[in-house]
């Protein structure tokens, strides 16, 4: 519930690199989470807002674009890659961004309407820095744990063992192999 959108081979919010088709073997995922929520009052001005809305196919529709000299590029408040949560308080969680473009198409010119918008976390803003964290920001993990993303249930991150741990498992296999013939690191 926590992961927005990922992106292939940038941690930036790049709607040019959004995660859709093949992923190779040397490619990296990055998942953006979600960050503060904003309610934004916005004027429709003109008829088209300037905006192209995407969305993950789980339930949020985000900003893709905004065009330049647009109504939505001149209220600082909305960014690219924001979640569109709410329209004038109705729920836009579940809608495709089709229903979501259609909803802000059929605003009457001249209308003043709110929005819900839920930003992406920027990566730099909740790590720690190596040497150890910040006060009050938690601590996300030694840095050496894999994502398992998952058909059914949720992404974790399983952390791998430390160095330390490496070599004792080392040890343990070299007896087990001596003894019992046995070599399994998981054991």
């Amino acid at each position: 519930a926590q992961v927005l959108f990922c992106t292939l081979n940038t941690p930036q919010v790049d709607m040019e690199k959004l995660l859709g088709g093949q992923i190779g073997l040397e490619d990296f995922i990055f998942a953006h989470t979600r960050g503060r929520t904003k309610l934004v009052q916005v004027l429709k001005s003109e008829e088209a807002l300037g905006l192209t809305i995407t969305d993950n196919g789980a339930g949020y529709a985000f900003i893709k674009r905004i065009r330049e000299g647009s109504v939505m590029a001149r209220t600082p408040q909305v960014g690219v890659g924001d979640v569109l949560e709410a329209l004038d308080g109705r729920s836009l969680v579940g809608a495709r961004h089709f229903e979501v473009a259609r909803l802000l198409q059929e605003l009457p010119r001249g209308q003043h309407f709110q929005l819900s918008l839920t930003e992406p976390r920027r990566a730099w803003d909740v790590l720690p820095p190596r040497s150890g964290g910040r006060a009050g920001v938690p601590s996300l993990g030694s840095g050496r744990g894999t994502l398992r993303l998952r058909s059914r249930g949720p992404a974790t991150v399983q952390e791998q063992p430390s160095a330390f741990e490496e070599r004792a498992i080392a040890k343990v296999d070299d007896l087990l192999e001596s003894y019992m013939g046995i070599r399994d690191s998981e054991l």
